[in-house]
């Protein structure tokens, strides 16, 4: 299966498929802003997604290249699954959009983590957004390959921008 997404069905597909994650969810993305989603039948911060995949024992890491803003910080400290359970890496150099979910499909494409590339925005705020998802085996491996590199640190010891990395990788 190899699919492209454009504009609001990164919603509709992209997102909806990590509220099924059953073992790993790992999100790449350069920006993460303080994204919504229409989820259970009330539209709530998709950190509510990420916790409640969080107390069925999903494994859900995330990496982006800059701190979220206030209000992603605030929704942030109102889930404790997420505080407790969330593995978070900051590295200034990411700005691959990957979301890999258990290591069975693939987004790989331009959408951040927010609410104007992937929230419930309408149709004239969203942002216009391109991307592949796939469960191609070449495709995923490459994905997977290139956030566990970035995730294990190989990158750390010769980057350039260490000076503006939260968390240092010796």
């Amino acid at each position: 299966m190899i699919k492209y997404i454009s504009n609001k069905a990164h919603y509709e597909t992209v997102l909806k498929a990590c509220y099924q994650a059953k073992q790993t969810l790992w999100i790449g993305t350069a920006d993460i802003k303080d994204l919504h989603v229409s989820y259970r039948g009330s539209f709530t911060p998709f950190l509510q997604v990420i916790s409640d995949l969080l107390k069925k024992g999903v494994e859900v890491r995330l990496i982006h290249a800059k701190e979220p803003g206030p209000n992603f910080r605030r929704d942030f400290d109102k889930f404790p699954a997420v505080i407790q359970g969330l593995e978070r890496m900051l590295c200034p150099r990411v700005h691959f959009k990957l979301i890999i979910i258990d290591m069975q499909k693939v987004y790989i494409g331009s959408a951040n983590l927010t609410g104007a590339a992937m929230g419930a925005k309408s149709d004239d705020k969203r942002n216009f957004e391109a991307g592949i998802f796939t469960e191609l085996p070449e495709m995923l491996d490459s994905a997977i390959h290139q956030f566990d590199e970035v995730w294990m640190g190989k990158h750390c010891k010769t980057c350039s921008r260490k000076a503006y990395c939260g968390d240092k990788v010796v």
